[in-house]
């Protein structure tokens, strides 16, 4: 199941959860975990909390 994302390219924000960032990418939120897990997107884990950092989106879309 998709989630909609109501960011804009330009405004994404600093940190996404996995969630927003497979929404922002349009892949499944398994498929995100997945690329997080095997270190293909960057992520910072606080505690049980994992953010994707805007600047890994991109680095990820290679722009």
């Amino acid at each position: 199941m998709m989630v909609e994302c109501n960011f804009s390219h330009d405004e994404l924000p600093l940190t996404l959860t996995v969630t927003e960032a497979a929404s922002v990418l349009r892949i499944g939120r398994t498929a995100a975990y997945n690329l997080v897990r095997c270190g293909k997107l960057r992520s910072v884990r606080v505690g049980k909390v994992i953010r994707i950092p805007r600047d890994a989106i991109y680095a990820f879309l290679g722009t």
